[in-house]
């Protein structure tokens, strides 16, 4: 009786909210000191100087950005006569160096190279995972060969090439913002189509199958089966592509020569070209306005990059 009591009460618990499984759990009792210190205490110490080592060059960063004093030999961790000039300078935007306008370029370049990225790789995976045509595993194969090498490599060849297709066409040449997307998106769609493809490959085939009977069109099963369930892995690939391209330097150091066109990494540089006024509180305070939205990003996708890295497109 109390059995059959206890089983109907269960669908009430959890029709009002009640925990499921509360009254079954179990309370172990604590450990001795020295037992808890080897087997669990030692795991807070290791996080907890693994999250300082971590913080300290941060906190010494924002420090930096509000000293008065612009010096790195004498500086202090809690500086004296602490203001706010730096970023009060970096956000009037001055013509000789307009921080602000560098950000945002930086920030379009990046939001532009990731979504094409995105899109294109996908559409390449989806050919590659599904269907079957000659030269596709040559096709592969030569798309990991050209990852092998960097493309800051080839900066000589890519200069070159931009400075002959901007005589064609000005607006994708040397010193433009249109072609340094084209060279960021040369260098990321292979290594990125690799990635997607292999998640595509999870994703069972009978889908596949039972939308062609119902006459979907490739396409279809693309857009309407295949993305949605890919979606993990585009976003690992967007916010990674876009950190990857926030932070480039050598390309765009090489390609773009203007202050007007130069990007947020190119513009810290140039606070600590001269050496005798270098302005090491502002490239400080430059550091810290530029990697706030790059660490907000990653904790509003922190999830689906988890989820992207660890899980697969199907669960069984």
């Amino acid at each position: 009786m109390a059995a059959s009591e206890h089983q109907q009460a269960t669908p009430v618990r959890r029709l009002f909210g009640f925990r499921r499984g509360r009254e079954e759990k179990i309370q172990y009792p604590p450990l001795p000191f020295r037992r808890w210190v080897r087997e669990v205490g030692w795991r807070y110490v290791v996080a907890v100087a693994v999250v300082l080592f971590a913080l300290y060059p941060i906190a010494w960063m924002i420090s930096a950005s509000i000293n008065p004093i612009d010096t790195l030999s004498s500086s202090r961790f809690i500086p004296d006569g602490a203001t706010f000039d730096n970023y009060r300078d970096i956000f009037a935007n001055p013509p000789e160096s307009p921080f602000m306008t560098w950000l945002w370029s930086s920030w379009r370049i990046s939001l532009i190279v990731s979504a094409i990225v995105v899109m294109l790789a996908a559409m390449s995976a989806y050919a590659f995972s599904r269907f079957r045509f000659r030269g596709r595993r040559l096709g592969l194969l030569s798309l990991l060969l050209v990852q092998v090498f960097p493309q800051f490599l080839a900066f000589v060849a890519i200069f070159l090439i931009l400075d002959q297709v901007g005589e064609v066409f000005p607006a994708f040449g040397l010193d433009t913002h249109a072609g340094l997307i084209l060279v960021y998106l040369g260098g990321a769609i292979g290594f990125n189509t690799y990635l997607i493809k292999g998640f595509m490959d999870s994703v069972p085939t009978s889908l596949d199958e039972s939308a062609r009977v119902d006459g979907a069109t490739p396409w279809t099963i693309y857009w309407r089966i295949i993305l949605p369930l890919t979606r993990p892995i585009l976003a690992v690939i967007f916010v990674i592509q876009f950190v990857i391209t926030f932070s480039e330097f050598v390309l765009a150091r090489t390609l773009l020569t203007s202050v007007s066109q130069f990007t947020y990494t190119i513009g810290l540089q140039t606070f600590t070209l001269s050496d005798y006024a270098s302005k090491w509180g502002q490239l400080a305070a430059g550091a810290v306005v530029g990697a706030l939205p790059i660490a907000l990003t990653f904790l509003v996708f922190q999830r689906a990059i988890v989820s992207g890295l660890t899980q697969g497109a199907v669960k069984g």
